[in-house]
């Protein structure tokens, strides 16, 4: 498949996205009306509403994993082809993570007590940083991409105390005493 029948293709699978979530009652941009290139970790209530916060790199080190993954199954296929398929996959996550039975698991399982779920401008961006990360892990040697994400987990663990491990295992197997040392 060419670039372009990609490119196009990519477009309209985030745009489907965004016309889903908004269908699911999701918010275009954050309640406060205005829109930030970055949240810092101060401002909780900004967190996943505008284009970046902390948790942008997780969405980063998505591509990096959705590029090896798919390049693993499916080394026939173009890059553009397993961007297709990384795009599906970041795509379905943001369905699913703004869906009510998974907000609440956040609520119950994180520290995340007043999480409401992403705008779809977050949404969107979400996806659009998880291409970065899987564009980055094309063009980089592997040890570079792994490095990268490991300084992007530790980054986020020493500025916010989550990152994507610990996110992943409080939604999957919550540990309270990670719960307590999140909470400060």
């Amino acid at each position: 498949m060419s670039r372009s029948k990609c490119f196009l293709i990519g477009i309209g699978m985030i745009a489907v996205t965004a016309i889903i979530l908004l269908a699911m009652g999701r918010i275009p941009i954050c309640d406060c009306g205005y829109v930030l290139l970055w949240t810092p970790a101060s401002d909780v209530s900004g967190s996943s509403q505008h284009i970046a916060d902390w948790y942008t790199f997780s969405h980063i080190i998505h591509g990096f994993i959705f590029y090896w993954f798919l390049w693993l199954l499916f080394r026939r296929w173009t890059v553009g082809e397993r961007a297709l398929g990384a795009i599906f996959i970041e795509a379905a996550w943001e369905v699913a993570e703004n869906s009510p039975w998974i907000i609440d698991r956040y609520r119950e399982a994180t520290i995340a007590v007043g999480y409401t779920g992403d705008s779809v401008l977050n949404s969107v961006f979400d996806i659009l940083w998880m291409l970065l990360g899987f564009f980055f892990a094309w063009r980089m040697p592997v040890w570079v991409t792994i490095v990268t994400a490991i300084v992007f987990e530790l980054l986020a663990l020493w500025v916010i105390r989550d990152n994507l491990t610990l996110n992943v295992l409080m939604l999957v197997y919550p540990v309270e005493a990670i719960k307590v040392w999140q909470a400060g």
